[in-house]
Parts: C-alpha cells; sequence; structure tokens
C-alpha cells in the first residue's frame, strides 16, 4: 500500500470530516431548539384546558393534537416550498410536498414547522369554546400552508420581498 493510503490525517480528508461534523451539529443545535419549540404546543394546550369548562376540555386537548398534525401535513405540502424553496420575490415554487429538498435541509424544515405550528396555535387559546371545530382546522391548515409561509419568505428567503429592503428580523423580534 502506499504511504497516503495509510495515512488518513491528510488535510483535504480531515477538512471534509470537519464539515461534516458542523452539518451534523447544526442539525443537531436546530432539531434540539425545534424540541424546546414544540414543547409550546403542551404548553398551550394546558393553558387553555385550564381556562375552559371542564366539559370542553376533550375538545381544547384534541384541537391541539390535530393542529400540530394538519399544520405538519400543509406545511409540507405546500407551506415550507412557500417559504424557503428558490421563486421570486414574493414566493417560493419549487420543492413541493418535499420533492427535491436536500438531505441537509430536512432539520430546517422540522424547525420551522414546528414554529408554523405555533404561529398557528397562538390564536386556539382566543377562540376555545367560541369556534366551530371544522372552522379551526380549516383557519390551521390555511396559516400553516400560505399565510405564514408568505410572510417567512417576504422575511427570511433569500431575494424576499422585506429582506431585499433591508428588513433584518431574528426570530420574529422585528
Amino acid at each position: 500500500m502506499a504511504e497516503s493510503q495509510l495515512n488518513i490525517t491528510d488535510q483535504p480528508h480531515l477538512d471534509k470530516r470537519l464539515e461534516e461534523l458542523a452539518e451534523n451539529i447544526d442539525a443537531m443545535f436546530l432539531l434540539f431548539n425545534a424540541m424546546i419549540v414544540s414543547l409550546m404546543q403542551a404548553g398551550f394546550a394546558c393553558l387553555e384546558a385550564g381556562c375552559v369548562n371542564s366539559k370542553n376540555v376533550t375538545n381544547i386537548l384534541m384541537k391541539n393534537v390535530l393542529d400540530m398534525f394538519i399544520c405538519g401535513i400543509f406545511f409540507w405540502l405546500i407551506g415550507y416550498s412557500l417559504a424557503y424553496s428558490p421563486g421570486n420575490a414574493y414566493l417560493g415554487y419549487s420543492h413541493w410536498a418535499g420533492v427535491g429538498v436536500p438531505e441537509g435541509r430536512l432539520a430546517h424544515w422540522f424547525f420551522q414547522f414546528v414554529f408554523a405550528a405555533t404561529a398557528a396555535t397562538i390564536l386556539s387559546g382566543a377562540v376555545a369554546e367560541r369556534c366551530n371545530f371544522t372552522a379551526y382546522i380549516v383557519y390551521s391548515s390555511v396559516i400553516s400552508g400560505f399565510v405564514y409561509p408568505v410572510v417567512a419568505h417576504w422575511a427570511w428567503a433569500e431575494g424576499g420581498l422585506l429582506a431585499e429592503l433591508g428588513y433584518r428580523d431574528f426570530a420574529g423580534s422585528g
């Protein structure tokens, strides 16, 4: 065997391994923080369950659980594409239903999904005991599949409308 085959400490090999390690640490950090944000869903559910009549607790809890599922489906089908795929200043228009999304972006997808779900769930407490369940599911799908992604594209996507105007936002702090 040649000496270069035995020596795994050559610089290109180390650089590649270091880059892979950095990507994995970034993904782990995103997933960890996404899990922390997803705990907000449980907090919203507990808060709402404590604020409604006992006869409506099951309805509130079911609404919060289904909210995550509905948001997940619609954000996967169209939301992430509208928000973070290449497009114009107003919308992204590729990677529908996750097709063509690079493998390294899956942690980013999950991180953005929990924020979209949280944005949809915030209204849940305001309409507790006041809103038809079907109407809330429609609202949740529209918020997570269209409204939140369009605004996210404007602010956070490369070439987004607000980003091009100089707007900078750090996790919603404006």
